[in-house]
Parts: structure tokens; C-alpha cells; sequence
């Protein structure tokens, strides 16, 4: 699904829980209010907790209801790693939409858990963006790849792709070569690894949500169809 938070549109990435209630994750700077070039989400200004979110095919708007960003200036985070790759969202649905929402990654199905041992240079890897910018086939959309390598501490996954991310994949979900959630695609990058996307750890971003929010409980929903490695 496709969101847009003011003028910002991105990708959402995958379903969460907590509660009676439903999220759909996307990227925090997906509601910035920054610059460009402002990308530390320790200092980065956002838009706050409770600005409505367009969601594609919603017939309400959805609610932002955490933010990485936000977490980590409230708790005046210090760790250089966290601070450039801690990028993680929550889009609260409104009750009258939940029943549309399949947890299940377009093309390629899954995810089937959540990877907490990171990747290693060479893995496996897919994902799938909704960027508006890209034209022609759905099917485009769907990417295979390759780990690059991690680096930050293990909070980035570098990737690189058959089609690189472009604005408007940001936000997009990553898994590894058993269908399990890995990453959240967050930049584009230019250098070292041109035409390469970092990617925030999952595991890592959610582990800072539980400590830093009121949502101890949020948990990631498996997909109700079975992980495809091929298409």
C-alpha cells in the first residue's frame, strides 16, 4: 500500500498488532518536516504523533502513532547509529478499514517471522515499492537482490537490487531468502555503493518502539499466503 503523510509519499512495509488495534509500518521520514539533506533522525524535525496518513484503497484516513524519530529526540538519544538508521513508523488503521488489510507481501508472500541475526554479505534478498515514479509493468515492482553487507552497529542492511529503491519506495518491506521480515528500505545511495539502498534492521527498530513507547506489545503479523523465493 502506497501512504502519504502531508506531501510525502511512500511504501508501507508490513502489518502490525498490538492490542485490539492494527498498524501498518512505514518510514519515519516519510513525515518529516526537514530538509533534503536532514536525515539524523536525532535532530531531523517531524510532523507529531496523530497526523492523519492517506492510505491507498482506505476509505478513512489512517493516524500516525509512532515515530523512531520522535522516540529518539524525546529520549535525547545519543547513539550515532541509531540516530542515522533508526527510520521506523506506525500508521494507526481506523477500525472500518482493518478488514481490507492482508499481511501478506505483494508478488512475493511471507513474511513468515522476523529475522534477528541480520545478513551476511551475499544473502538473498526481496522486496516490493510503490513508488509513483515508476511506470510500466505492476510486476516491476517486485525485486530481487543481494546483502551488500551490514554496517551501523547492525542497524543498516546495505542491498542492492534489480531496480534500485527510488523516493517513494521509501518505507519498503525487505526479507531474506526464508520470507522473514529483515529491513525497512530507507535510502538511496549515492556513495560508496552507488545505486545501492540501505535498509533499517527491523528487529532493531522494534526493540527501540517497545522500549521508548507506550506499544510493549506491537508485533509483527506473518503473512496468510506462504513465502515464493521465486516468482
Amino acid at each position: 500500500m502506497r501512504t502519504a503523510t502531508g506531501s510525502a509519499q511512500c511504501t508501507s512495509n508490513f502489518v502490525f498488532e498490538s492490542g485490539s488495534k492494527v498498524y501498518l509500518g512505514q518510514a519515519a521520514h516519510c513525515a518529516t518536516t526537514g530538509t533534503e539533506g536532514q536525515t539524523n533522525g536525532c535532530t531531523t524535525p517531524s510532523m507529531p504523533v496523530g497526523t492523519k496518513v492517506r492510505v491507498t484503497g482506505a476509505s478513512r484516513e489512517g493516524v500516525l502513532a509512532y515515530s523512531s524519530w520522535l522516540a529518539m529526540q524525546a529520549a535525547g538519544e545519543t547513539d550515532a547509529n541509531a540516530c542515522a538508521h533508526n527510520d521506523f513508523a506506525l500508521v494507526e488503521l481506523d477500525r472500518a478499514d482493518v478488514a481490507k488489510v492482508n499481511p501478506s507481501l505483494p508478488s512475493w508472500g511471507g513474511p513468515t517471522g522476523l529475522n534477528t541475526a541480520g545478513l551476511q554479505e551475499g544473502d538473498e534478498v526481496v522486496t516490493y515499492g510503490s513508488a509513483q515514479l515508476r511506470t510500466g509493468p505492476a510486476d516491476l515492482n517486485a525485486k530481487r537482490g543481494r546483502s551488500l553487507g551490514d554496517s551501523g552497529g547492525g542497524w543498516n542492511h546495505t542491498i542492492r537490487t534489480s531496480m534500485p529503491g527510488v523516493p517513494g519506495d521509501s518505507g519498503s518491506a525487505v526479507l531474506d531468502s526464508a520470507g522473514r521480515a529483515v529491513g525497512v528500505l530507507a535510502t538511496l545511495n549515492v556513495s560508496p555503493d552507488f545505486g545501492s539502498n540501505g535498509a533499517g534492521d527491523l528487529a532493531r527498530e522494534l526493540e527501540y518502539l517497545r522500549t521508548h513507547s507506550s506499544l510493549r506489545d506491537v508485533r509483527l503479523v506473518t503473512g496468510t499466503q506462504g513465502f515464493r523465493a521465486q516468482q
